[in-house]
């Protein structure tokens, strides 16, 4: 057989601020996929309920979220059954969580990986954020079950949510683009992410709703994507009050300006990595 030549492959250094060889990512795509296969197994490896704890995490949180919210302050929830206008909120946000959670301290739990071979480094948070939408995915077959349950149809509304999902991946990714690579380099990031994510819970519209911000504060706090993102998924499944222009603009913005930054920064630092984790 005659000898087959093999491209080269060239590795060189990080050149300039825009400098993001993005190219190399997607030619790296297998690797993406086993990443994000590996994730998902590990997940659910010699666990007793398996996949189900996607299913029963976001339920029981929203039964409780019912009785103390719902119930007991008697929060406003537009006009929607509490359990419906709770449990779309929280599965978006679960996938969130999840996703930053693990994404922040995937490059220091990959430091075996990272220091044996070179590879896209971005893959690394990337595999980390797309893992979680298995849960995110079970968590919306709840959603279906619980419409049912109280005879609502979701109309054309339902058509937004691809673009509402990317939305919060996009978000997700932002900012574990800046905490997975801040977390090599200052490991207080792991145990400051759990605080930070239980912070952000009660800062976004999850137990209730945007409409109680004034609406001269509404514009600053559309600054918090996941609002955009949790009144999208509710106007996009129950037919809710549609999140506002400015609020939707405003959400976009941030994500779009954080995962920019976010991409030039790791990009900016994967290169000490090795020297570091």
């Amino acid at each position: 057989m005659p000898n087959v030549i093999k491209p080269a492959v060239v590795i060189r250094p990080f050149r300039g601020t825009f400098d993001l060889d993005l190219v190399s990512l997607y030619r790296s795509w297998e690797l993406l996929y086993f990443l994000v296969w590996r994730d998902v197994k590990v997940r659910y490896k010699q666990t007793f309920l398996g996949v189900a704890w996607a299913v029963l995490q976001p339920v029981i949180t929203m039964l409780l979220f019912t009785a103390v919210f719902g119930r007991l302050a008697g929060l406003s929830s537009n006009g929607l059954p509490y359990p419906v206008f709770s449990l779309i909120a929280l599965v978006p946000w679960m996938y969130f969580s999840q996703a930053v959670g693990r994404a922040s301290t995937s490059v220091v739990n990959n430091a075996g990986l990272v220091t044996k071979v070179y590879f896209p480094r971005l893959a690394i948070p990337i595999s980390a954020v797309l893992a979680p939408l298995v849960d995110l995915a079970a968590g919306l077959g709840v959603v279906a079950l619980l419409l049912v349950w109280y005879r609502m149809m979701p109309g054309w509304n339902l058509v937004a949510l691809p673009f509402l999902v990317l939305l919060c991946g996009a978000t997700a990714l932002a900012v574990s683009l800046w905490m997975s690579a801040l977390c090599v380099k200052y490991r207080d990031v792991g145990i400051v992410v759990p605080f930070l994510l239980q912070c952000w819970l009660w800062v976004s519209p999850v137990a209730y709703s945007s409409n109680a911000v004034p609406a001269k504060w509404q514009l600053v706090y559309g600054l918090n994507p996941m609002v955009g993102v949790i009144e999208g998924f509710r106007w996009a499944f129950a037919g809710a009050a549609a999140p506002t222009l400015p609020l939707i603009g405003a959400s976009s913005l941030v994500v779009v300006l954080l995962l920019a930054g976010g991409t030039v920064y790791f990009k900016h630092t994967e290169q000490t990595f090795a020297d570091l984790v």
